[in-house]
């Protein structure tokens, strides 16, 4: 009988009853068809490969994360709570270490929602991963997260989430934001004041084949890890890299995701993006699975596989080489860059504006951070819907909060103007 090296845990949600549109690509059948891939193949009869349930996560657990308006209920349905749920258990069960590794394999998916959310944008109601992380440093003796988002889309939503936390290393390897939604995750994006360099971002060019995310993982994104320590991996899973992806312009393979799997060593991997439903899909999560139970995934292959045709050029890889480098210096120099940033500032303010695709929001939004020695900074963000006449303030306080910090914070609470509809105080400590 074969035994997995690494004991892995699996849940599947495929979310029966949410989808755009009948024919959008994020819909049910991106699940199933894995399902009946992992069923057929035997997978869950591999000793040490288990499944766990899907579970509902709690309205405590979104608003660690997320200022929702006007409320949860009103963005996040049923089938969101139950795939930031279900990460969470698997979350749960890895570091009780009932399991080594965990992979979440749920939609609606959630790396495009922000901190503050009104709805739908970029598929993304909620940002799983982030619930998950946040419930895992509230219950667990949690610190120091590093979280690879992989998805060919770059992930502004969990990159807005922990812009300002400087335990939490964010890198995104994705499609150059020039040819493709949503247009950000460039270089100069290197994270807010107090935690300037915990954002990487890594924008591969268009046609990245194997060799391109490999060597990518290798030269760039290990040796960051490696030296920042995290206590927890996460991945975000997406994958739309594929050659087959239809809204996608990459070459990746089956192969190249389990090889990647395998060298960046996820405690857990969540499922993000991926819309070749039948081509890609069922063998790229096969050989994930596989990689991170420590089997052997040589046999995983798509049946249009054809490793010349999706093979990246030369001037690609120059590119990529070049990127890289980047990258490394970025890292290498973040405390010089956050040192010559800070000088004679007490605030910094960050002007944004959001569109929500799916729902046709456009968010203008105003967020001013206090530049801090001693923890991630309190900030407050003005968010308004215009054409809707709605006008927020949200005030935050990180978990790592100095007493400076949280009396400023109290400060803005009590002096808030009435121009706001609303004002939300974010005290994660408290939730």
């Amino acid at each position: 009988m074969i035994k997995a090296k690494n004991k892995t845990g699996l849940v599947f949600f495929p979310a029966f009853d949410w989808a755009i549109d009948s024919t959008h690509p994020e819909r049910e059948e991106r699940l199933l068809y894995t399902q009946d891939q992992v069923f057929e193949e035997g997978i869950l009869d591999i000793e040490g490969i288990v499944e766990y349930k899907a579970k509902l996560a709690k309205e405590e657990d979104i608003k660690r994360v997320h200022f929702c308006y006007p409320n949860v209920k009103s963005v996040a349905t049923e089938s969101h709570l139950i795939s930031a749920g279900s990460a969470i258990e698997i979350g749960r069960a890895v570091l009780k270490k009932e399991i080594k590794k965990g992979f979440a394999l749920v939609r609606p998916p959630g790396h495009h929602s922000m901190r503050v959310t009104y709805g739908c944008r970029g598929f993304c109601n909620i940002n799983i991963e982030a619930i998950m992380i946040e419930h895992l440093r509230k219950h667990f003796n949690i610190k120091k997260v590093a979280i690879v988002d992989t998805d060919c889309h770059h992930g502004d939503g969990t990159q807005d989430i922990y812009w300002n936390d400087k335990d939490t290393l964010f890198i995104s390897l994705h499609q150059d934001g020039r040819t493709l939604y949503p247009g950000s995750g460039f270089q100069d994006e290197l994270g807010g004041i107090n935690a300037i360099g915990k954002t990487i971002n890594i924008p591969l060019p268009p046609g990245t084949s194997d060799e391109g995310y490999l060597f990518t993982i290798e030269e760039a994104v290990l040796p960051i890890l490696q030296d920042f320590k995290p206590d927890l991996i996460i991945n975000s899973a997406g994958q739309d890299n594929h050659y087959t992806d239809p809204i996608t312009n990459m070459c990746f393979s089956a192969q190249g995701y389990a090889k990647l799997t395998s060298l960046l060593n996820p405690d857990i991997a969540v499922l993000e993006g991926g819309y070749s439903i039948e081509g890609a899909l069922p063998y790229v999560n096969a050989g994930i699975i596989l990689s991170m139970a420590g089997l052997d995934y040589s046999y995983v292959k798509e049946p249009s596989y054809n490793a010349k045709s999706i093979r990246q050029s030369e001037e690609t890889f120059k590119q990529i080489k070049k990127i890289c480098k980047q990258a490394l210096t970025i890292w290498e120099k973040k405390e010089s860059i956050q040192d010559e940033l800070k000088k004679g500032k007490e605030f910094t303010v960050r002007e944004k504006h959001i569109n929500y695709d799916t729902d046709g929001i456009y968010e203008r939004q105003t967020e001013t951070l206090k530049v801090c020695k001693d923890c991630s900074g309190t900030f407050k963000i003005e968010t308004a819907i215009e054409d809707r006449g709605v006008k927020n303030l949200l005030i935050h306080i990180p978990r790592d909060a100095c007493p400076k910090c949280i009396e400023i914070a109290k400060e803005w609470q009590e002096k808030a103007p009435n121009i706001f509809d609303n004002v939300y105080f974010q005290d994660v400590s408290k939730i």
